[in-house]
């Protein structure tokens, strides 16, 4: 459980990388100090700048960084099983197309979901969850998708939110448009109406969606069977993003540009005017390098045109049992840098203000800036390029969450 902190505390003797967009770069300020009270943050800037007052808890970082809590803003953590013996069968030779198309991939793991119960679910998933929280991680965003029936769909969403006294900020996302059960094959359209609308009607109505998202693939759902589902979270006004252009390139971009999306994920074969319409729109695109290197993908994301376009760029573990059993931010990181050669700082943007952007929530979470919620890491390095450089290696000293200090000891 959390170590609840006094009214106010001061974080001093810190070096702090803030990610604020108004400061250059990683916005560090060194010899810094971070004011927390009422678990938001209340000063962020040089110490000598503050005085700490009478019954303060003043705590000495003895020279360590400070950067926002990291955010996790796509990943499929709750689900049933494995699909190691896909692994085996892709190391022989199968792709991912051949796999799915075989009743493999996504399908494979409905059928474990579907016979799992909420409490299974729970229990499965909370090692995951620990493994992201461990290395400083303080929200994480969980899509549905593996139910593929209304109750299975719904039982996802449930598991999601039973939290389970874990300390962290949720974004739960309703993904009936995965993929189409085998008692639907080849009868998107019938799925569609049976299925993925009337679930995001209960999950509205229960509470239990922050967002909608879609598969727009070949093996998954077209164009316009995305845009009736887009259509119906726009009735309900909630937000939506895409699974695009991840094997082929359907403009999935662009069509979600089209809705406004918060972000269109994976993105491998996007085009340049996918990418100038996800400018135009505001939207990020969200970088999974964990499937990229666990299916053995060969063409990557146009990093060099979401740059040239000024697209805001995130890093996500996609954690999901077949195609990236990810749980590390920090790996995801190292991964992005080497495998799709995004600096330091990008890669440090991506998991925090800007996979804070792909969530809608930069204006609570992200960054170190006053009034926003105090969700901070504090680590053992001397530089932030050893967050991205070390590979299974976490640094992470304390993490604050909603201005608690949580598991270990108090710093």
């Amino acid at each position: 459980m959390p170590t609840t902190t006094p009214r106010t505390t001061l974080l001093r003797n810190a070096r702090l990388a803030t990610m604020a967009s108004d400061l250059q770069g990683l916005g560090v300020i060194d010899n810094g100090a971070i004011a927390i009270e009422d678990r938001r943050i209340a000063y962020v800037g040089a110490e000598s700048d503050f005085s700490a007052t009478a019954g303060m808890q003043v705590v000495d970082c003895e020279g360590r960084w400070i950067t926002p809590g990291l955010i996790d803003c796509h990943t499929h953590l709750v689900h049933a099983g494995n699909r190691a013996r896909e692994f085996e069968m892709r190391l022989a030779g199968a792709s991912y197309e051949e796999i799915a198309r075989a009743g493999g991939g996504i399908v494979s793991s409905v059928r474990q979901v579907r016979q799992a119960s909420e409490a299974d679910l729970v229990a499965e998933s909370l090692p995951r969850l620990d493994a992201l929280i461990a290395e400083g991680v303080t929200t994480v965003e969980i899509k549905s998708g593996y139910g593929l029936t209304v109750e299975d769909e719904l039982k996802m969403l449930r598991a999601a939110r039973s939290r389970r006294n874990a300390e962290f900020n949720l974004a739960t996302t309703y993904l009936g448009a995965h993929a189409t059960p085998a008692d639907y094959k080849g009868r998107n359209a019938d799925f569609i109406h049976d299925v993925v609308l009337p679930g995001l009607q209960a999950a509205h109505a229960q509470g239990l969606v922050d967002a909608v998202d879609g598969f727009c693939e070949g093996i998954a759902f077209s164009p316009d069977e995305v845009r009736i589902v887009f259509d119906a979270a726009r009735a309900l006004a909630l937000p939506v993003k895409l699974h695009a252009d991840q094997l082929s390139n359907l403009h999935g971009a662009a069509l979600a540009a089209g809705y406004g999306a918060l972000s269109a994920d994976h993105l491998e074969h996007t085009d340049d005017a996918g990418a100038a319409a996800m400018a135009a729109a505001g939207m990020v695109a969200v970088l999974l390098p964990g499937a990229y290197y666990f299916i053995r993908e060969t063409k990557k994301p146009p990093v060099g045109l979401f740059r040239n376009h000024a697209v805001k760029m995130a890093l996500a573990t996609d954690c999901n049992p077949g195609t990236s059993p990810l749980t590390s931010l920090l790996l995801t990181m190292n991964m992005g840098a080497t495998l799709f050669h995004l600096t330091v700082e990008e890669c440090l943007a991506g998991v925090t203000r800007e996979a804070a952007r792909a969530l809608g929530r930069l204006d609570t979470i992200g960054t170190i800036e006053v009034g926003k919620q105090a969700d901070l890491a504090i680590w053992n390095i001397e530089s932030p390029a050893e967050l991205v450089y070390r590979i299974g290696f976490n640094p992470l000293h304390r993490r604050i969450w909603n201005g608690e200090f949580t598991g270990g000891n108090h710093p």
